[in-house]
Parts: structure tokens; sequence; C-alpha cells
């Protein structure tokens, strides 16, 4: 099967830290919504999946919602294309260029060391499975999918719990839970097949041996 032709998924991710910044353990949490179509036609399947860590900052939350839900969709050496939507300018900036950037000096910054580098590694080596567009979107505007994932990832957080993989998704219960006089835009709709445009391959996660 041709890259093109692998079946395509819709991510929406999210990360919430509570107390992001302060002194003391900060528990945190992600949380991912999955969207896909068993075949062309079919209603669309929705997933959730959420994680937490106990002391924690926003941007590792945001790299283990990469890491996650890569991992998850590529179990059993399956591969897709990806449109993984996120409101973090930190993993899409990352993703398209920085970690092109750092490859290419081995993995380093001329500015010192790399922050959260061991997840930086994780999530290139677990998003090189599959054909990723890197999508970004504002938080907090009132996006459906993008308010759900932070939905998950507030309540990872607040429960420090996890789904322990891919689980049938509450998206239409908590949808229509939403008060009327909310601001929740209408769901996206399923990314548009002709449409996807897949960001540059991502670089190897380690320096290649000598």
């Amino acid at each position: 099967m041709s890259r093109a032709a692998e079946p395509l998924v819709a991510i929406y991710a999210d990360e919430s830290c509570l107390g992001n910044g302060r002194d003391g353990a900060n528990p945190g949490g992600a949380g991912v919504l999955l969207e896909f179509r068993q075949r062309e036609g079919e209603p669309l399947v929705r997933r959730d999946l959420w994680v937490s860590e106990p002391a924690t900052t926003n941007n590792r939350m945001a790299l283990r919602s990469v890491i996650e839900a890569m991992a998850a969709l590529g179990r059993k050496g399956r591969r897709f294309r990806v449109v993984f939507t996120t409101d973090s300018r930190y993993i899409v900036d990352g993703m398209t260029q920085w970690v092109h950037d750092w490859s290419r000096r081995g993995w380093a910054r001329k500015a010192g060391p790399i922050e959260n580098l061991d997840l930086w590694r994780a999530a290139v080596e677990a998003a090189s499975a599959h054909v990723v567009q890197w999508r970004w979107v504002r938080g907090h505007a009132g996006h459906a999918q993008n308010e759900y994932a932070n939905h998950l990832a507030i309540r990872a957080a607040g429960a420090q719990d996890a789904s322990n993989g891919l689980v049938d998704s509450g998206f239409d219960a908590w949808l229509a839970g939403r008060p009327a006089a909310s601001t929740t835009h209408p769901p996206d709709p399923f990314p548009d097949d002709r449409a996807f445009r897949a960001s540059r391959p991502l670089p190897a996660p380690r320096p290649a041996s000598p």
C-alpha cells in the first residue's frame, strides 16, 4: 500500500497542568480525541485517550499527547495519514521546524540543552510511523473538538488517571450537555481526503551512529 492510500485519521489533542510554573508538584493531564471512518460514507467513529502525571508542565503534557496518540495508532504496526490538531504552538512549531534544526546539530541547540529532549525524541519516533499534517488552532475559542480534548486533559489532571489506550468517546454526550449560552462552535467536519497535505518527514530521533 502506498502512503497516499493509507487510512486518514483526525486527532485533536490538548494538555493541562494545574498550577503550571508554580513551586511544588503540579499535576497535569493530556487529552486526545480521535476520529476516523471504517469505510468511506460510513458514520464517523470517535475514540478518546487520556494520561496524567503527578508533577509536570504544560509542555511535557503536550508532548505526551503526541506520543500516546501516535503510539496507540501504531499498535500492530499499522500506519495512517494523520491530521494532528492542537492549540500548542510548542508542538506545531517544534514538529515542523525545531526538530529539523536540532537534528542537523546532533540533537543540540546553540542556546543550551533542549528542554524535554527525551520526550521530543519519543514524539518524533512515534509520529514517524505515520504521515502527519500538523495543524494549529486557537485555544479556548469555541473549537468543539479542541475544547473537548481540553476537557479530557483537565479531568485527567484532576483525577490523576489514564484511559489505558483508546476507549469509546464521550464527545457526543459532552457536546449535547453544553449550556445553551456556550460559545462552542459546531464540530469541524472530518478532513477532506483530497485536501490532506503532509508536513515534511521528521528526522531520525537520535544522532546517527558513527
